[in-house]
């Protein structure tokens, strides 16, 4: 295991970035991000887009670690801390005792990412979706069923806060994803690079067991409550989700997992 450096003081400056990590702003402030528990450092190490920084571990997880630690880069300070510390530094019990201070890999404009994209593609854009939860569980379907890559809206909230990485278990360190502008024509981008936008709604034309995909396919997915604009439904092709009389809709993360499991090109067991 690579040498670890001891921590025995909450306001020591090597970890300041650390310190109440459930600030928001952290991302756009300074490009780095906060990764948590063993699953998400895994794949920050060895899967994902984007890079650590650095790493803060409980003292009593190190050993239980070791295998993973050994995969750490030389470069890349491991701080180790009791418990007690830790949970200062974070502002709350932080009971994995895993934290990782990773910085964002370039994120390229939503034009170069879809063309960069093969002929069969499958992509999710995400429409004023501002829940974490639902961002990280989007991303962590996005993962399962092979899609390709996300677009997120203005007003989505960002898939590398610490939660919605949580949520999605590493998927939004694995799964390219892009920004659109504010104001940007979500459709138009869409159509200019040859995706077909397919809208969900459970007012949709079509029942989703009659959509056959499209080789580049877009699945757009607005906010619940107020769903997607009127105005991009009336461009793109609709489709519902049917579900049992008396209901109103599903979770958005939820309906993300049955319509990409739905397009998903998975190969079949036998």
């Amino acid at each position: 295991m690579p040498p670890t450096i001891p921590i025995t003081d909450p306001d020591d400056p090597r970890i300041a970035a650390y310190r109440h990590v459930r600030e928001p702003d952290l991302v756009y402030r300074t490009g780095r991000f906060i990764a948590e528990g063993e699953v998400v450092l895994r794949i920050l190490l060895t899967a994902s887009r984007h890079g650590a920084e650095s790493l803060l571990i409980a003292d009593k997880r190190l050993a239980a670690l070791a295998p993973l630690l050994a995969r750490v880069p030389e470069d890349v300070p491991i701080y180790v801390a009791g418990q007690k510390v830790l949970d200062t530094v974070a502002g709350f019990p932080l009971h994995r005792g895993i934290l990782a201070l990773g910085r964002r890999a370039p994120m390229p404009s939503a034009e170069e990412l879809l063309a960069g994209l093969g002929p069969r593609a499958l992509v999710a854009a995400l429409i004023g979706i501002g829940n974490h939860d639902n961002v990280g569980g989007i991303f962590r379907n996005a993962a399962a069923f092979g899609a390709d890559a996300v677009i997120l809206d203005a007003e989505s909230c960002d898939p590398l806060y610490r939660k919605a990485i949580r949520v999605s278990v590493g998927a939004s360190l694995m799964v390219p994803f892009a920004r659109l502008g504010r104001g940007t024509d979500v459709v138009a981008l869409l159509a200019g690079q040859g995706f077909e936008p397919v809208a969900f709604s459970p007012a949709g034309n079509i029942p989703l067991a009659r959509l056959a995909r499209p080789p580049r396919s877009a699945i757009l997915l607005g906010a619940e409550g107020p769903g997607l604009p009127a105005e991009m439904l009336a461009r793109a092709r609709t489709v519902r989700i049917p579900i049992a009389d008396g209901f109103d809709s599903l979770n958005v993360a939820t309906a993300s997992g049955i319509v990409l499991h739905h397009l998903a090109d998975l190969a079949q067991e036998e």
